[in-house]
């Protein structure tokens, strides 16, 4: 576990609610892609999963978590949702939007909770793991316990690899 001086906000809260957890730090001096990352923490990529925020023809903002190996599929994602499109938010938007900067967005924590979605493989798997909402800091946990936490749902919102 972490010092306390050493906690993200991502953290704060799961200890706040007594969520369980476990907490990855890595060396984070150069940009690494989600594979890098899933092996650095010796985890299945599969289990491993980004955060990605859009906006929706409406102007809604959802919060997308994928694979790292995987890419959203867009229109998938939209008809998750019931919008007719979206689109990837700007990086300049992110950090003001939720507080996150790219490569650290948690879907835990953000200045204001917005339509949550996982990428159906999530339902399956024991422990997920994702940022905890600062570079080169990571939290694995069971879907499970995240939903005590924030409100998501699961749909196929990922590129076929075909």
């Amino acid at each position: 576990m972490a010092k306390t001086e050493d906690k993200t906000n991502v953290m704060r809260i799961l200890d706040a609610k007594k969520i369980k957890y476990l907490s990855y730090e890595y060396d984070n001096s150069r940009a690494m892609s989600g594979d890098e990352i899933a092996e650095i923490l010796g985890k299945d990529p599969a289990t491993v999963f980004k955060t990605l925020v859009t906006v929706g023809k409406s102007g809604n903002h959802y919060v997308f978590d994928v694979p790292v190996l995987c890419e959203l599929d867009l229109k998938k994602a939209a008809a998750a949702v019931g919008e007719k499109s979206v689109e990837m938010i700007r990086q300049a938007e992110l950090l003001p939007l939720t507080g996150y900067i790219h490569g650290g967005c948690s879907p835990i924590g953000m200045k204001k909770f917005f339509r949550t979605t996982f990428h159906a493989t999530a339902e399956t798997l024991d422990t997920l793991c994702f940022s905890a909402g600062k570079i080169g800091r990571q939290v694995e946990m069971a879907p499970e316990e995240l939903m005590k936490v924030i409100r998501f749902s699961y749909a196929d919102i990922i590129k076929d690899n075909r």
